[in-house]
């Protein structure tokens, strides 16, 4: 990793910052760039997330699923954790403490707006920064890139049901044309332009070519994070400044969360025999969030200064040192985890 890249915590903070103030004391520029849109989708968003996911889309190899046997039981325990558990447990959790410890401390009008925020939240598995926090963990690169791959191929056809499915138990309207529209626009149209780039690439110059490509692209799709970070809390700035303590609850259902089935993962993954170079990575992305679709699927459904959009960024906001914090747990308990007789076997096996 560059040094710009060790520093990726510094720039996110920084930015956070830089998008609330200006958001706060220069909200014209910020309603601007909001009323640039066609079709209820926001063109300078939708540009910078584009620019964000598409070179990491670039480096998932799509024949890697032919892999996918190769860790069975990893592969099974994180799709059963990102499929099964946590979009109905982050509803639960919603319906909980936002539907219900939390109602008397929130606005009324944005309940509903909050719940559905936190639904689209964990609705999908991150993709680009799970390679990241794989690499943290000195996690299994095959395991990881085939997961990967394997959780956007289904994320196209899953992720618009289970959210259309879930806003409905929350008796929440559901605009399928939108819905639809923001699986297209943030899913297929970046995984299909990025397996086209990638296999013209690898066409020109092989794997080097390649390598060279992305390269150069890493550091654009860092600045397009960074300035999408900023856009977003500019958005929010002067809701999260003027209501401190709605964001401080609604945290609190998305740790929970992310400590519940980061947990879950990893330990299945020990109960099965799975090496810890996998249960890392398994347990990562587990936990984490495709926030890049949730926050675009938010602001097209309900609006940049909805209740969701909201949900959403808060989630964007404790996402990086929530995931860190994961890292060091799995890091430090190696030991543990490697305690078991048919673990240790696996990850011999697998060294």
């Amino acid at each position: 990793m560059s040094t710009f890249e060790r520093c990726l915590p510094l720039w996110v903070a920084l930015c956070i910052v830089v998008g609330i103030a200006f958001g706060h004391f220069v909200p014209s520029v910020f309603l601007l760039i909001g009323a640039a849109e066609v079709a209820k989708v926001n063109l300078p968003m939708a540009v910078l997330i584009w620019a964000m996911i598409v070179p990491m889309l670039i480096k998932i190899d799509f024949a890697a699923l032919g892999r996918v046997k190769e860790h069975w039981r990893g592969i099974g325990v994180t799709l059963f954790v990102n499929w099964a558990v946590k979009p109905f447990s982050m509803a639960a959790l919603a319906w909980l403490f936002v539907g219900h410890l939390f109602w008397p401390l929130l606005p009324a009008a944005q309940i509903d707006g909050y719940i559905a925020g936190l639904i689209l939240l964990a609705a999908a598995p991150c993709t680009a920064m799970v390679f990241v926090w794989s690499n943290l963990t000195k996690g299994e690169p095959h395991f990881t890139l085939s997961q990967v791959a394997l959780n956007d191929a289904i994320m196209i056809f899953a992720f618009a049901p289970i959210v259309a499915f879930l806003l409905g138990l929350s008796a929440i309207t559901v605009p399928w044309d939108t819905l639809v529209l923001s699986v297209v626009l943030y899913i297929v149209v970046p995984v299909i332009a990025a397996q086209i780039l990638r296999r013209h690439l690898i066409a020109q110059g092989g794997e080097a070519r390649l390598a060279t490509v992305l390269a150069h692209l890493q550091p654009l799709s860092l600045v397009a994070l960074l300035a999408t970070l900023a856009l977003l809390f500019g958005f929010q700035g002067g809701a999260i400044i003027a209501q401190p303590t709605v964001i401080g609850l609604l945290a609190v259902p998305i740790l929970i969360q992310v400590y519940f089935n980061a947990g879950l993962a990893y330990l299945l993954n020990r109960v099965t025999g799975e090496a810890h170079c996998v249960a890392g990575p398994s347990a990562l992305i587990g936990a984490s969030n495709f926030f890049e679709l949730a926050v675009a699927a938010a602001i097209s459904l309900f609006g940049f200064h909805s209740g969701a959009a909201l949900a959403t960024v808060v989630g964007v906001l404790i996402e990086v040192p929530v995931m860190l914090s994961v890292v060091w747990i799995v890091n430090r308990s190696k030991g543990w985890y490697e305690g078991d007789t048919a673990v240790r076997r696996a990850t011999e096996a697998v060294g």
